[in-house]
């Protein structure tokens, strides 16, 4: 069961209504159902931790492992809960810990080939937990491991870049290039290490929202405002025709960097009302978790709408396991974790127990 004690340090906000009669005409989904098939899913995933104490089915495990954890403690169980779900992700948080999974220069991407995707995610899941140790020494490692996998984050950032790559990250640490996808797990990485009190210098967030509006579709004139009301954000600066996954992921990351009501939110939250998703969406659970978090993030009527179309869409293809599989092909090669963590992570804007989640 879901665990309803408050996270210490953490204030819990109100479940989002789902209204009934706003998702194409349907009845939405009660409440319950959601909290039954989060609940299924955590049991899904603690299922597949293996004995080393990492939770994936197929590779990458220091990223899938820290997907799973943060979407435990995403509806409000933590390390410390004397449950099967507080002892999976202890045993999860001590593998990432562990020896060689950060090497020397602070990086978790390597060990498992998961890159800097895997390394933000593993970052952000790690920045996350501070404070959650179930003992001292944990609390003590989490630290040094945090801080450690920051810096790397900020000197990343400083390579030198072309123009337009400027202020953002790539594949790999020393990449000259920089692309949104792998940008916003570095950005959210930086605002709980941030919200934590770790040393994230200003101009690190300064030159990523540069880079941000230069991914946005739309001219901006002069005063940054955008030329198109509604409009998205592409892979790359200059990448042509906004995305729903695109789109969602630098409505997010602009709000991660503070940007809560600049244009570029609010022209993107609207794109997002005209352009919903759908099912057969390329990477289609990775859009979904941007956009189910940064809708909630708009608030309003874009939370309401949004929180609505995730969950219905969601919980009509969940499997009889508790599983997630993507219509994606290279979802469905992620495996089965990444597929369930990333929708628990979607429909977890009901709880909000993690501040980076909360506005």
């Amino acid at each position: 069961m879901i665990s309803d004690k408050v996270l210490p340090f953490l204030v819990f906000v109100a479940c989002i209504a789902i209204h009934s009669g706003e998702c194409n005409g349907q009845e939405s989904f009660k409440k319950d159902q959601v909290d039954a098939g989060v609940n299924k899913a955590i049991g899904y995933l603690v299922s597949q931790q293996k004995p080393n104490g990492s939770i994936t089915d197929r590779g990458h495990e220091n990223a899938m492992t820290a997907l799973a954890i943060m979407s435990m403690a995403a509806v409000g169980h933590q390390p410390a809960d004397a449950t099967p779900e507080g002892i999976a992700m202890t045993r999860g948080i001590r593998f990432l810990l562990g020896e060689g999974r950060q090497d020397k220069a602070g990086y978790f991407g390597a060990s498992d080939g998961s890159r800097m995707y895997g390394h933000g995610i593993v970052t952000l899941m790690l920045t996350e937990m501070l404070g959650m140790g179930v003992d001292p020494e944990m609390d003590k490692q989490l630290h040094e491991a945090c801080q450690k996998a920051i810096d790397l984050i900020v000197r990343s950032q400083r390579i030198k870049k072309g123009a337009n790559a400027r202020g953002g990250w790539r594949y790999t640490p020393d990449a000259g290039d920089s692309d949104l996808s792998v940008s916003i797990w570095q950005l959210m990485a930086l605002r709980s290490a941030k919200n934590d009190g770790l040393d994230v210098a200003s101009a690190t967030i300064d030159d990523a929202v540069g880079y941000l509006r230069r991914s946005f579709t739309s001219p901006l004139d002069t005063q940054g405002k955008p030329k198109d009301a509604k409009a998205g954000f592409s892979y790359e600066p200059n990448g042509g025709a906004p995305s729903f996954t695109m789109t969602s992921a630098g409505l997010l990351a602009m709000q991660v960097c503070g940007q809560y009501d600049s244009p570029l939110v609010v022209g993107s939250a609207d794109w997002l009302l005209d352009h919903p998703p759908k099912w057969n969406e390329r990477f289609i659970l990775y859009g979904l978790y941007y956009f189910a978090q940064g809708m909630h993030q708009r608030g309003g009527s874009h939370a309401e709408r949004a929180a609505s179309i995730v969950s219905e869409m969601l919980l009509s293809k969940q499997k009889d396991n508790g599983a997630w599989e993507s219509s994606s092909g290279e979802e469905q090669n992620a495996g089965s974790v990444y597929c369930t963590a990333m929708a628990i992570l979607s429909l977890s804007v009901k709880y909000h127990y993690l501040p980076i989640y909360q506005r």
